[in-house]
This record gives C-alpha cells, structure tokens and sequence, in this order.
C-alpha cells in the first residue's frame, strides 16, 4: 500500500496545480495580447502554445539523456494525437469553438507539412542531428511567419479579437504583472506535469508496461494535460482563438522544437521504433489531416465533431493497450475502425465539406 500511495499523491497534486496553473496563464496571456495590440491567435499559437508544451520537452530531453529514445518519440508523438483528439474533443464539448479563418489557410497546413515531415525523416528508423537541426530551424521559420502576419492584420480584425479579451483591472493593468501572471502560470503548469507524471510513470512500471505505451499514454497524456486545463479553461472565458491556436502551436511546437532539439542535442540523433513508424507516427499524420475538414466545415468545432474526436481517442488508445495485452482483441478492434468506423467518418465529412462549399457558392 505505501508503494502505491505517494504516486496517488503526486498525480493528484499534478492534476490540482494544472488546474490552478492553467487559469493564471490564460488569463496572463490574454491580458497581454490586449495590452500589446497582439491578437489571442497568434499568443495562442506562440506563448500559450510553447508555455504549455515545454513539459514534453523536459520529458523528452530526459527520455533521450536516459537512452529511453521510445518515451521521448512516444511522448511526441501521443502528445500530438492527444491535442487534438482529446484536448480538441474536450474543450469542444465544454463550448462550441469558432475557428480563426487564419488557422485554416495557414496554420493548420502549417501542422499537417511538419507532421509529414517527421514521417519521412523517420522512414530510415532515425532523426539524425542534422534533420534535428532542420526541424528546429522550421520552428524558428515559424515563429517569424506569425508575428508579420500579426502585424498585418486589419483594424477591423484587431477589433473582433479585441471583444473576446478580458479587460484589465487597476492591478493587472501593468505590464510586469501581465507578465508575472504568464511566468507563474507556466511554472505551476511545469511543477503540475512533473508531478503527475511522475505518479503516473511509477504506477504504470508496477504494471510492467512497455516504453513505447508508457510514452504513447501515461507521459503523453500526462505532458499534454497543462493543453487540456489551458485550451478548456480558455474556452470557457471566451477565448476561442487561444483555445484552438493553443492545441495547433503545440502540436507544430511538439514536432518542431521538442523532436527536433532532443535529436539535435542527443549523439547520433534519436532511433525510432518499428512500432512507432508502422502505426503511431501514420494515425498522428492522419489526425492532422482531420483537422481541415473539421475546422473548414462552418469554421466551427461542434459539440458533435467533439464527441467524435473523444470517440477516436478512446478507439486509438483501448487499440494500443489491446496489442500489447490481448493481440487478438485489437485485430478484431482494428477491423472495426477499418472496415465500419472509419469509412463512416470520412462520408460523414466529406458530406459536410461539399455542403459548406455549396453554402458559400450560394451566398457569392
């Protein structure tokens, strides 16, 4: 009983201050992008996005020093499907969220071309220090991209987004308590994820599970939980932009920086299991494809398009935890989502893309 106790502990003192943490930094964050005539997409994107995913880059640089290269691609990698799948799925249920026309024609492609990347960098079973090097430079690249289209943005976008930021009271009105308030939020968010999951990491090892699931589950879910508290907490104040940007900025900063610094920084960059490139890294390519037609179809989230990416999730992760447990559970599974669930999807939204491209023929 007392080996299992201070596990229990420490995710239930991660979980609290991922919470607490969460809400500092949005609120921080959106104080800021008022102050400074910055739009809640591109701080959703850059400082929200980045802020919340350096948990997965601790975690990864640790996996790689510790020659555990399964849990730093497997962090990554299951982060990326969490974001949107679960993350995506969550805040959607909570409140329907509007999508940035920006996020469609730039951002989203952005995530999909980096996601690809990735996937062929990966076809020879490694990323090496130079394709590190690359990927990290896209993230530079990026970066840079999102403040000039930033500045280029009209008045009359300026004064749509400048109705979802709360207004600043006589002490948050200062700029270094707007600030003090992003800093808190990330390190209460940093402190939450370290804590839950190293709780949870112990307790999956009593249970004897495999690297590659320990990173694809327990770390991803538990480095991607500060996205679940930042993108719901986010929604539920309003801040739709910040709340979608949020999960796309991290799943471009999970790939860009997080994968390409690790490889960088570790010798002979980071070998990339048969497991991974076979299944993982393919269902996190195609995630990111979702989230065209997803986003596209009335530039809107629903409740129902929430409900299916959850549906997905649940689908991906009793599929992993079915292979390694019972393998002929998942083939069973796996033909399910091949044959019915799958399909099923894509005529569903191949339906909604045509009729909302028949909409705007109409009103043109």
């Amino acid at each position: 009983m007392g080996d299992i106790l201070w596990p229990i502990v420490s995710i239930v003192c991660g979980l609290v201050t991922l919470v607490i943490g969460g809400d500092v930094l949005v609120r921080g964050a959106s104080l800021f992008a008022s102050a400074m005539r910055i739009s809640p997409l591109v701080i959703g994107l850059t400082v929200v996005a980045f802020g919340t995913s350096a948990p997965e880059l601790g975690v990864s640089l640790q996996a790689a020093a510790a020659n555990a290269a399964d849990v730093a691609v497997g962090n990554v990698v299951g982060s990326n499907i969490f974001n949107v799948l679960f993350v995506l799925g969550m805040a959607a249920l909570v409140t329907p969220l509007s999508v940035s026309s920006q996020l469609i024609r730039l951002d989203v492609p952005l995530m999909i071309l980096a996601s690809v990347a990735l996937w062929l960098t990966c076809l020879d079973r490694t990323i090496s220090r130079f394709e590190g090097g690359l990927l990290f430079t896209g993230l530079i690249a990026y970066i840079t991209l999102s403040i000039v289209q930033s500045r280029r943005e009209t008045a009359a976008t300026q004064e749509e987004f400048a109705g979802e930021l709360p207004l600043p009271g006589k002490f948050t009105s200062s700029r270094l308590v707007q600030v003090g308030l992003i800093v808190a939020g990330l390190i209460l968010l940093g402190l939450g994820s370290r804590w839950l999951v190293f709780g949870s990491v112990a307790i999956a090892k009593m249970w004897n599970v495999s690297e590659l699931i320990i990173g694809l589950t327990i770390v991803a879910v538990g480095t991607s939980l500060p996205e679940v508290v930042t993108s719901v907490v986010a929604g539920m104040k309003g801040e739709r932009d910040i709340a979608v940007g949020n999960v796309v900025g991290s799943n471009l900063f999970n790939i860009l920086c997080v994968l390409g610094l690790t490889s960088f920084v570790a010798p002979g960059g980071i070998p990339i299991s048969a497991a991974a490139l076979a299944f993982d890294i393919p269902v996190m390519v195609a995630v990111a494809v979702l989230c065209l037609p997803i986003f596209l179809t009335g530039q809107t989230i629903t409740r129902w398009k929430g409900a299916l990416l959850l549906f997905y999730y649940v689908a991906y992760t009793a599929f992993i935890l079915s292979a390694q447990t019972h393998p002929e559970w998942s083939r069973g599974l796996g033909s399910i989502l091949a044959y019915v669930v799958i399909p099923l999807t894509l005529l569903g939204i191949i339906g909604s893309v045509v009729a909302h491209f028949r909409t705007v023929a109409l009103r043109a």
